[in-house]
């Protein structure tokens, strides 16, 4: 889970993603993916396909393990990653790669450049962090399932995080414009400021809290609820106002514990302010103003 090396994309062939993707779509429906199997899917040789096989092997690419019925390869995070940036690097969203600049609890974040040598911020989405039941519990869209691939799972999470925040920029809300995403990775505005939790003191208490409780119940009356709205969730621009990120775990008002996750955002903010900046308000919002 260290940090993303990115000198030897520009080395790697087609042939070399051709077989990389051929393990991604092998893996759809095997666990451990063979190397017969593999070289099918790409059309190409099996010595050939074999020796590239060993070779990413060693790049960290894909991993080859044992299992129980019968040996095979299986995509690395780092093998995905080298996949969803093949794809941006080829559509112009990126051109060159920066800093890590953030560690998430399920995400790292990057600044890169466009063609026009524009920083624009970058998230790999990394579920595997946290176990599967815990991922069930906080995301709705997974409530069904038995079972399923990190890999997969952080492709739906970074799918719906760009459709959130296509949405919400649509209707007026202060997020980070989405520029590009594919599989895992999401390519957004880069926010010129800093997260709420670095910040110890503002111009205007009373007016950053109810603004940011305002977000909450818009946010709300347009049927989602953030269900992790916190001091680290929170951007605040250099200007002083709010930048709201980080979106794959939103609910509908129409979830079962809907009133239990708006409460515990409004609640996130209230400890915030008086644990940060001494701030209590009488004045909060409940999940009965919701109109």
């Amino acid at each position: 889970m260290g940090k993303l090396d990115v000198k030897i994309l520009r080395y790697l062939t087609a042939e070399y993603f051709r077989v990389l993707t051929a393990i991604e779509m092998g893996m759809k429906n095997h666990e451990l993916v063979p190397a017969l199997l593999a070289a099918q899917i790409a059309n190409l040789r099996y010595g050939g396909v074999h020796k590239l096989l060993k070779e990413m092997c060693k790049y960290k690419l894909l991993s080859y393990e044992r299992g129980k019925r019968y040996d095979g390869y299986r995509l690395t995070n780092r093998g995905y990653d080298y996949l969803a940036l093949k794809v941006l690097t080829q559509r112009g969203t990126i051109c060159s790669f920066g800093n890590q600049i953030g560690v998430g609890k399920e995400s790292n974040i990057y600044v890169v450049a466009n063609e026009d040598e524009t920083s624009l911020c970058l998230k790999l989405h990394r579920l595997g962090r946290t176990c599967f039941r815990n991922i069930k519990e906080k995301r709705d869209y997974h409530q069904h399932r038995h079972s399923a691939s990190w890999l997969y799972l952080s492709r739906i999470a970074a799918t719906r995080e760009f459709a959130y925040m296509k949405a919400l920029l649509d209707r007026g809300f202060p997020v980070p414009k989405p520029i590009d995403f594919n599989r895992h990775c999401v390519v957004m505005e880069l926010v010129e400021g800093g997260p709420l939790c670095n910040v110890n003191e503002v111009n205007n208490v009373e007016a950053l809290y109810d603004e940011l409780m305002d977000l909450i119940v818009r946010l709300a009356n347009h049927g989602v609820i953030h269900g992790d709205f916190n001091e680290f969730n929170i951007m605040i621009k250099d200007n002083g106002k709010p930048v709201i990120i980080d979106f794959p775990q939103m609910v509908s008002t129409e979830h079962e514990n809907a009133e239990a996750y708006f409460e515990r955002d409004v609640n996130c903010i209230r400890d915030f302010f008086k644990r940060r900046f001494g701030y209590e308000s009488e004045l909060y919002p409940t999940f009965q103003d919701i109109s």
